[in-house]
């Protein structure tokens, strides 16, 4: 066996599909053994009592980048992903984003540079797409997918970000054809549209309002019809956070079936409801996040699709912005739900919360866990195996886990800069202790060990979902000829 440079006794490792007591042994950034006992490397930790996973992969967050609403999010590639790190997430995914106007290609140029001066992680990026012209559709999309930016997102709302269905059909001929899958944040605008109109002409301002405007209809219509645009080129899809009860129904049904559908949800949907946004004065502004956080039916909803697995991925959506003018409140306390910059802050927690609330509580197991943080993301977006999982071969991205610590959630303690968190006060059982990432330890006792720049950029490949599609509906593969043909005239 080759010289092993980090060695980890006597853990409980845990995968998506196993569960075992092991050593682990690193070389050169690589798991190298997995056995029931190994000798000690140069550098050995014991991990007896504890737990040890896969690195956590967040694959929906949004870092260094400028809001529809022209707002800059609080964070920068390297707090993120220092926050991340102590949450024990190794690997994140957040959007380079072209706003109207904008090259596809150069926005994701300026975006790589500057994830590789400040991530402390390991990192690729999804694409925004808010402006499918010809260039962008037939040239600048299937470079970048070829260079191992294999996914990106579209909007079905947002005035300033919305694509028709004509333009959803052109960007998922696009993926069909180049091997990529698109995300779909998926909410009527007509409906938001509508509703917001009627209550801000009776006066109705608070950040409560947020909520009723995003009504659960404009989430389940907007998901049905993203799943039918899909369908008609057999595209496989995801569906990003999922908050309603109609929207995962409509997830289980397809993916039942055999259509190439999946969702994802985010921990503030099973732990939050619409009435924290009911508070004095603009406080509410902390927890007005799009789609809203609903009611106790639709948290158990989703507690249900994860459990049997309809929901594919649980991501933190960290969308950070400060509770000041710079953020949340452009225009101080006269601020209406309609100018509230929607976000949450959740890199950090996305982790711990899913564990304490999900894991301890029974509502999944340890292994579904380490699917819906780390693997199923790996498998989705093109990482897989080289990330997600702990395999021979496979990075050393691994969080070792102290099942019984303690803690309770205080903005002041995290490593974000937003400023406060949405769960304050929250009691938490569980924390990743130790975190590893290519074999080098970045985090360790509460303290960041590893540099800006360190991270580097993964270039994915086809993703899973697009590997093993198999042709769904008659008449989608003519479809994607026929599109395929016109785009070059």
């Amino acid at each position: 066996m080759k010289k092993l440079d980090l060695t980890i006794h006597g853990g409980r490792v845990v995968t998506d599909s196993s569960d075992c007591r092991a050593d682990i042994g690193i070389a050169a950034g690589k798991i190298a053994a997995i056995e029931d006992k190994l000798e000690r490397g140069d550098r050995a930790i014991d991990a007896h009592g504890k737990l040890v996973l896969p690195g956590g992969i967040d694959s929906h967050c949004h870092v260094e980048q400028l809001s529809g609403m022209g707002i800059l999010c609080a964070d920068d590639w390297y707090s993120a992903t220092v926050s991340a790190a102590h949450g024990g997430t190794t690997t994140i995914i957040p959007f380079a984003a072209q706003h109207r106007g904008q090259s596809v290609a150069e926005v994701a140029h300026a975006y790589a540079e500057l994830a590789k001066a400040k991530s402390i992680l390991d990192y690729s990026y999804h694409l925004i797409i808010s402006d499918p012209t010809p260039r962008a559709l037939n040239e600048e999309l299937p470079e970048l997918i070829r260079s191992g930016i294999t996914s990106f997102k579209v909007y079905m709302t947002y005035e300033k970000l919305k694509l028709d269905d004509a333009q959803l059909l052109d960007v998922f001929a696009v993926a069909a054809r180049e091997g990529a899958l698109p995300m779909v944040h998926a909410e009527n605008n007509d409906v938001i549209t509508w509703i917001t109109r009627h209550l801000l002409a009776a006066g109705h301002t608070a950040p409560k309002y947020h909520a009723v405007c995003h009504d659960p209809a404009a989430e389940n219509e907007a998901t049905n019809r993203a799943i039918s645009l899909a369908g008609l080129l057999d595209t496989p899809v995801l569906i990003v956070h999922v908050s309603t009860k109609g929207a995962a129904q409509a997830i289980h049904a397809a993916r039942t079936l055999g259509a190439p559908v999946f969702g994802e949800t985010c921990p503030h949907y099973v732990l939050l409801t619409a009435d924290n946004l009911d508070l004095p004065g603009v406080e509410g502004a902390k927890y007005c996040c799009s789609p809203p956080p609903r009611d106790p039916e639709s948290q158990q909803a989703i507690w249900e699709a994860l459990s049997i697995q309809s929901l594919s991925v649980v991501s933190s959506d960290h969308a950070p912005y400060r509770y000041d003018e710079s953020g949340k409140l452009p225009y101080g306390d006269k601020t209406s739900f309609k100018q509230i910059a929607n976000g949450l802050p959740g890199l950090e927690l996305r982790m711990p919360l899913l564990f304490s609330e999900g894991v301890l509580k029974g509502k999944i197991s340890l292994e579904q866990f380490v699917a819906l943080t780390s693997t199923n993301h790996a498998r989705l977006y093109g990482l897989h195996p080289r990330k997600g999982t702990l395999a021979v071969g496979a990075d050393a991205d691994i969080a070792i886990w102290d099942p019984d610590r303690k803690l309770t959630v205080r903005a002041a303690e995290l490593h974000d800069k937003v400023g406060y968190s949405p769960y304050e006060g929250m009691q938490l059982t569980g924390w990743p202790v130790t975190v590893i990432s290519r074999g080098e330890v970045i985090v360790e006792d509460g303290e960041t060990r590893a540099k800006a720049g360190r991270g580097q950029f993964i270039a994915r490949g086809v993703p899973e979902p697009l590997r093993n599609a198999r042709p769904i509906r008659a008449g989608a593969g003519f479809l994607r000829k026929l599109f395929a043909s016109s785009v070059s005239n």
